[in-house]
């Protein structure tokens, strides 16, 4: 066999060629050994073309074939099935001979490529099965046999449903996004917008000024400067609360655990936004400006203002003193708030996450209204020293508690009104002893003791009970219920003059004179003098103090009420009724406001002060000119408060203060009076508390001099002319 040789010579591409056509997947070698390949291949390209095309066709039948057994066996299942219900007889399936399942000639499912595609055999005729088993047929069933149903092929979906589907489904989606979009931009849009507007604006407080308070001359007693409010914004917040709050809270004299909290608290119960909240007003803006800083658009810094109070302590029971918030929580700081406040206004605008207004955006402002000033009746020179002597006194003699003032005859305007102890305005909160807020000269009552004595001389003059220059026999004691009463002095069984009576202080006496004038009328004018009641002098919490009625009167009142006890007042109270004997017998109600002053500079006037008429002019002349004797008599209770220069006039007294329904230890001593004697111009009382006793003239007797004398050069009263009076005590 030659190279020439069709059989040596091999086309390396037929190699695939002779796999692809061979049926059974055999190979060119194996192909060779037959003389049928021989000339197969020899016939070329004619061969190979009539082969395709046959298998093609062969391929088309085989399916059209087993597609057409397919459907015999699945009605042939069906038969047995309905036999097998009917008889009880099983037919056993006919399944291929395995010859003919590995022919190919009846496949369940689709046979796996290998390498080639297997010849095509042409077929002529139905494809029948043999029947599994050989020529038994059918048998007869023993027993229930099982039938596996054969499976149903799967069905081939129908594009064009599921186009339809798609399309609904995209519609349908079309459809609810525009709905959506409608109701963004369309129905909801002014509600959306107005959320984002809110979530962008913030509102800050412009805070009102709040007006001075000033002194009779127009000195500043408190006042408002120019300070920052620190304020935060806990949406904005940036950085750890925690961390935060510990850097704050010593820049602003608080507890970081105080600060925390509103740092970190961002929603209401409520859950709507937190956009500002105060961390602390009236901050030094030095202060607010090392704040402003930390550059954190949480924290807002804004315009604040924070009340100075120059004095300090000068009159600060009398101001009182306002809190963090600016509002008024004593003195008159509290009575008088609404026309010291004003009205706040406020700024609302859009900020940036970075904390800054943006320009051209929304913003508006409502102005603040400026608070009023106040203009008292206080001189603030008289005051301090006032204050001074009554704090000099209250030491001296190991008193608990004292008050001291100075009230303009005829006018009823408070000059002066001390007390202690007492407690710095300007930083109220650091206070050790909470009595410190009380105003001692209005809010403490007390048996006012001798003072009271004043009242029993003017009603026995006004009912003619006794003359200006009568005598009386007084014993040394006098009865009444079951209580002996008796003077202090000593002067047995005696004849004694009205002024004797009065300097001395004898209870004997003034109970002698009460039992003349009669409890009705006793009481009468005790509420005519003002007691009983507030004066109304402008500090809130002001006592009223107690007058006993008649019907509650015991046996042993009749002696008690008469020289100033079973009844309480304040020193304010009694310094008023001294005030209305200085005054011709005319009371005038104290005020300590001397006028109001509107922001632009409008005086509003003020109202008169309530007068009412108490007892005749003569009656309080004649009483004006026997108070000079309890310190010009040789026997007076308070000589020790003789001035050179000047003649006064007054009582002294010791009564007893009440706590918890039973007297304290000690003594409530007090003086009380007017100068110059013949020409009243000013009521001075003091009174302190003195837990280890003494005796009124005794203890404020030096303080009620030296008040009558700084008050009388400094205000120009002339020195008096003549010698003071010389009374005659003894009948």
């Amino acid at each position: 066999m030659t190279e020439s040789d069709p059989r040596r010579r091999r086309d390396p591409s037929s190699i695939s060629r002779a796999r692809r056509y061979t049926p059974r997947g055999r190979t060119v070698r194996e192909a060779a050994d037959g003389a049928e390949d021989n000339r197969a291949r020899e016939n070329g390209a004619r061969d190979r073309e009539a082969a395709r095309r046959e298998r093609n066709r062969s391929t088309q039948q085989h399916e059209t074939e087993d597609l057409a057994a397919r459907r015999r066996r699945e009605a042939a299942a069906r038969s047995r099935e309905r036999r097998q219900r009917e008889t009880g007889v099983i037919t056993e399936p006919r399944t291929p001979e395995p010859e003919a399942r590995r022919t190919g000639a009846v496949r369940s499912e689709p046979a796996r490529r290998t390498t080639a595609r297997p010849a095509p055999t042409r077929r002529t005729g139905p494809i029948n099965p043999p029947r599994r088993g050989g020529p038994r047929g059918t048998v007869r069933a023993t027993g229930p046999i099982e039938v596996r149903p054969l499976a149903s092929l799967p069905r081939i979906g129908n594009p064009r449903r599921r186009l339809r589907m798609a399309a609904a489904f995209v519609m349908i989606l079309l459809l609810v996004s525009g709905a959506r979009l409608v109701q963004l931009q369309v129905t909801d849009s002014a509600a959306y917008a107005a959320e984002a507007l809110n979530q962008r604006l913030t509102t800050e407080p412009l805070p009102a000024e709040r007006g001075a308070i000033l002194d009779r001359n127009g000195n500043r007693l408190a006042y408002s400067i120019e300070a920052n409010y620190i304020a935060v914004d806990p949406v904005m917040l940036k950085g750890d609360p925690a961390e935060l709050a510990a850097t704050l809270a010593p820049l602003l004299a608080l507890k970081s655990s105080d600060v925390e909290p509103i740092l970190s608290t961002k929603e209401t119960a409520q859950g709507d936004p937190i956009r500002f909240a105060y961390l602390q007003r009236g901050v030094d803006l030095a202060i607010g400006d090392e704040i402003r800083e930390m550059e954190n658009p949480g924290l807002i810094i804004g315009e604040d203002e924070r009340r100075v109070v120059p004095g300090h302590d000068l009159a600060a029971n009398v101001i009182g003193f306002t809190g963090g918030e600016g509002d008024g929580l004593g003195g008159l700081e509290a009575t008088y708030d609404d026309w010291l406040s004003g009205e706040d206004g406020e700024v609302s605008y859009e900020r940036s996450q970075s904390g800054q207004p943006i320009p051209g955006a929304f913003y508006r402002e409502e102005e603040a209204v400026p608070g009023n000033d106040l203009q008292l009746t206080i001189d603030d020179k008289l005051q301090f020293q006032v204050q001074n002597i009554l704090q000099e006194t209250v030491k001296e003699h190991d008193a608990e508690f004292g008050s001291a003032m100075v009230m303009e005859v005829g006018t009823g305007e408070m000059l002066a009104m001390a007390s202690t102890p007492t407690y710095d305005a300007a930083n109220p909160f650091n206070v050790d002893d909470p009595e410190a807020y009380r105003d001692y000269g209005t809010q403490a009552t007390v048996d006012p003791g001798s003072i009271h004595k004043a009242i029993v001389f003017a009603a026995a003059l006004q009912e003619g009970c006794i003359k200006p220059d009568g005598t009386m026999p007084v014993e040394q004691t006098i009865t009444k219920g079951d209580t002996v009463y008796k003077d202090g002095y000593e002067h047995g069984d005696a004849v004694l003059s009205l002024a004797g009576i009065i300097a001395q202080s004898s209870n004997v006496g003034t109970i002698q004179l009460a039992d003349c004038i009669g409890p009705e009328k006793l009481y009468e004018y005790q509420l005519a003098f003002g007691l009983g009641k507030p004066t109304g002098v402008g500090i809130e919490g002001e006592a009223a103090g107690i007058v006993l009625p008649p019907d509650q009167w015991s046996g042993t009142s009749y002696g008690s009420v008469p020289i100033g006890h079973e009844g309480t007042t304040t020193i304010m109270q009694m310094a008023a009724l001294y005030g209305a004997i200085a005054n011709d017998g005319v009371y005038v109600q104290p005020t300590l406001i001397d006028q109001k002053i509107e922001a632009d500079g409008t005086v509003v006037e003020q109202p008169d002060p309530a007068t009412h008429r108490v007892i005749s002019k003569e009656t309080a002349e004649s009483l004006q000119y026997l108070l000079q004797a309890p310190i010009a008599a040789e026997t007076g209770t308070g000589r020790n408060a003789q001035l050179e220069n000047y003649h006064l006039a007054g009582k002294t007294g010791t009564g007893g203060l009440v706590v918890d329904g039973s007297y304290a230890p000690g003594n409530v001593t007090s003086f009380v009076g007017f100068a110059p004697a013949e020409d009243p111009q000013y009521v001075v009382a003091v009174s302190v508390y003195v837990p280890g006793g003494g005796g009124g003239g005794s203890t404020t007797g030096e303080a009620f001099k030296e008040i009558n004398e700084f008050a009388l050069g400094y205000f120009g009263v002339r020195p008096a002319t003549e010698p003071a009076p010389v009374f005659d005590v003894w009948g």
